[in-house]
């Protein structure tokens, strides 16, 4: 009988500083070295920050009752966390200096068409809104809500890098349909805990009762 073949490890973390980053500059897959402050590493590190955002969420999300929608939602929670490394990695290739083939994560229609169903059965669940949402309720609702403004800023972090340098077109699509399923996460766990909605009314009246003493 064959022994499984041992499968090689994708990045291999020994020593944490390196001290090569002291000038300001950091590597990218295939060894290109480009500023901390390059439009790439912006993207990068905004999916980064997204990722741990959704981190915070799963950790909220753990503390509730438990029940099957929670493990559930943990589960689509920690397959997106899984996809926003692909999408950091993806960015981390400059096209300049391709890896080799298969050495690359990328973001596919696969993604973007399982976020799509994912919002669909959700939103089946859910009363028409007639005015936008003010975030907030409970903790992950919370924190729902701000992934979903840090997705689009990395959204458009991406889109402006886009101008000058290739990112994958499925990549952007990836991260726009990203934004939406949040805004629908936080919108289903209110559903589901049996939270009110506070609703946007524009132009509201000045609140009267505010003083505390």
């Amino acid at each position: 009988m064959d022994k499984p073949t041992k499968k090689k490890p994708i990045v291999r973390i020994g020593k944490v500083y390196t001290k090569t980053g002291d000038k300001g500059e950091t590597g990218l897959v295939g060894g290109i070295r480009i500023a901390k402050d390059h439009p790439r590493m912006e993207a990068i590190g905004t999916v980064d920050e997204l990722n741990s955002l959704v981190g915070l969420v799963r950790t909220f999300n753990q503390q509730k009752p438990a029940s099957d929608r929670r493990d559930k939602f943990d589960g689509i929670l920690q397959t997106i966390q899984q996809w926003l490394f692909d999408l950091g990695h993806e960015l981390a290739c400059h096209p300049d200096h391709p890896p080799k083939k298969g050495q690359v994560a990328t973001m596919t229609e696969v993604q973007v068409k399982w976020l799509e169903e994912v919002i669909d059965a959700m939103n089946e669940e859910l009363k028409p809104l007639d005015s936008f949402v003010l975030p907030g309720g409970t903790p992950v609702n919370a924190f729902l809500h701000q992934c979903r403004t840090v997705c689009r800023r990395a959204e458009r972090v991406m889109v402006g890098l886009s101008r000058d340098d290739a990112v994958g077109p499925q990549a952007i699509a990836f991260i726009n349909r990203l934004s939406d399923t949040f805004f629908v996460f936080s919108r289903w766990v209110a559903c589901t805990m049996g939270e009110e909605e506070v609703l946007w009314s524009p132009s509201s009246s000045v609140n009267k009762d505010w003083k505390w003493k």
